[in-house]
C-alpha cells in the first residue's frame, strides 16, 4: 500500500502528464505542486512508484509517465465524480433542447459528448424491453394513405406509411382510439402480445368476444394498421450505436499506429463498440476501463469511460467515450455522467 504522500506524488504526475503530454521530473513536480517535501524526497517517492509499476521512464534521460496501473490507482482514488458547474449544466441542457425525435436526441448527444470531452463519443440506441408505448397517432396523408406514428417512453419515434382503401375521418378517429386503448401504457413486449392476440381473434370466423378484435375483424384498414404497428414495435435498434468526434483523433498523429489506427478500425464494427461500452446498468456509476482492461485487444492502448442512461427506475442503454489513456479522467468522468443524466431526463420528459 502506498502512503498518502506517494499517492499525492502520483496524482501530480498524472495531472502534469495529461496537461503537458511530456514526461514529468521531480523538480517540475516540486515547482508546480505544494508537496511540502524536497526534490530528493520526491525522487525517492518516484523510485518507489516506478518499482511498484505505477510509473515508468520512457527514456533514460527523461522524467516519468503513468502506467495503466498508475492511472487505475489514480481513478480509484478520486473518491467521487465532481459535479459540473452551473454554466456547464446549462450548456448541456440548452444543447439538447429542441430535439425533434430520438434520432435527433442521440445525434446531439454524441456531438455534445465529443465536444466537451475532446474524445471519440459513442452512444447506444435505447433498448425497448422495458419501454412503454406513450402514444399512437394516425395521420391521413390522402384518402388512401395513412401514416402511423408510435412514440415510446424512451423518446423513440417510429413511423410507417400504410396504403389503404378509401378511409374517412370518422373511421380514422375510431382507428386512432382503438390503437391507443389497445397498447398505450404497455411495454413493447406486452403491446406485441396484445396486438398479436387481437389479430388472432379477428381471424376467427365465430366467437369473437373482444370489441377491439370485432372492430379489427370488420375493417381491412384496421387489420393492416394493427399488423403495421406490430412491425414497428418489433424493430429494436438497441444493437445500433452513434459515433461522433472522430476528428478529435487528429491531435494524436504521433500515436497513429498504436492508438489512432486501431480506434478507426473499431469504429467500423458496431459489435466491438457495444463491447467497449460494457454492460453498464447503473446511471449512478461511471465505469472506467484502462488499457489492458479493455476486452478488445487492438484498443488496449486506450481508455473507455462509460455509464448508463435512462429513467430513475430503469436504464435503457449506455454511452461513453474512447480515447488515449492519457486523458483528464476527473473532467471526462464528470462530463459522461452529466450528459447521461440529462439525456435520460430529457427523454423521460419529452
Amino acid at each position: 500500500m502506498l502512503d498518502d504522500r506517494k499517492l499525492e506524488v502520483l496524482r501530480a504526475i498524472v495531472t502534469d502528464y495529461v496537461s503537458s503530454q511530456e514526461p514529468v521530473g521531480s523538480k517540475a513536480l516540486v515547482d508546480r505542486h505544494d508537496l511540502g517535501v524536497s526534490p530528493a524526497t520526491v525522487r525517492n517517492d518516484m523510485a518507489v512508484l516506478e518499482e511498484e509499476g505505477y510509473i515508468t521512464q520512457p527514456h533514460t534521460s527523461a522524467g516519468r509517465i503513468p502506467t495503466d496501473k498508475g492511472y487505475r490507482l489514480f481513478v480509484d482514488r478520486l473518491g467521487s465524480v465532481k459535479p459540473l458547474s452551473t454554466a456547464e449544466r446549462r450548456a448541456i441542457q440548452t444543447f439538447l433542447s429542441g430535439a425533434l425525435d430520438l434520432d435527433d436526441v442521440l445525434s446531439r448527444t454524441v456531438r455534445l459528448l465529443a465536444q466537451v470531452t475532446q474524445q471519440v463519443a459513442i452512444v447506444q440506441y435505447p433498448t425497448l424491453s422495458h419501454a412503454t408505448v406513450r402514444h399512437v397517432e394516425v395521420v391521413s396523408l390522402s384518402t388512401q394513405r395513412l401514416m402511423l406514428v408510435m412514440i415510446s417512453s424512451t423518446g423513440r419515434v417510429e413511423q410507417r406509411l400504410v396504403e389503404v382503401a378509401e378511409v374517412d375521418e370518422e373511421e380514422l378517429a375510431l382507428l386512432r382510439t382503438l390503437l391507443n386503448e389497445a397498447v398505450v401504457g404497455q411495454t413493447t413486449g406486452e403491446a406485441v402480445r396484445t396486438l398479436s392476440g387481437v389479430l388472432a381473434d379477428a381471424e376467427l370466423a365465430d366467437g369473437v368476444v373482444s370489441p377491439t378484435a370485432q372492430a379489427v375483424a370488420s375493417s381491412a384498414t384496421a387489420r393492416l394498421s394493427v399488423a403495421t404497428l406490430l412491425e414497428m414495435l418489433g424493430s429494436d435498434r438497441s444493437s445500433r450505436v452513434v459515433v461522433g468526434g472522430v476528428q478529435n483523433l487528429t491531435r494524436l498523429t504521433d500515436e497513429f499506429e498504436t492508438t489512432v489506427k486501431p480506434v478507426l478500425e473499431a469504429l467500423e464494427e458496431q459489435v466491438v463498440l457495444l463491447k467497449l461500452l460494457g454492460e453498464v446498468t447503473d446511471p449512478d456509476i461511471v465505469t472506467v476501463r484502462i488499457g489492458q482492461e479493455n476486452p478488445y485487444e487492438r484498443l488496449q492502448t486506450t481508455s473507455v469511460v462509460s455509464t448508463a442512461y435512462g429513467s430513475q427506475a430503469d436504464s435503457w442503454a449506455t454511452l461513453g467515450i474512447v480515447g488515449p489513456t492519457r486523458m483528464d479522467y476527473p473532467s471526462t468522468m464528470a462530463s459522461v455522467r452529466a450528459v447521461a443524466r440529462y439525456v435520460g431526463r430529457f427523454l423521460t420528459q419529452s
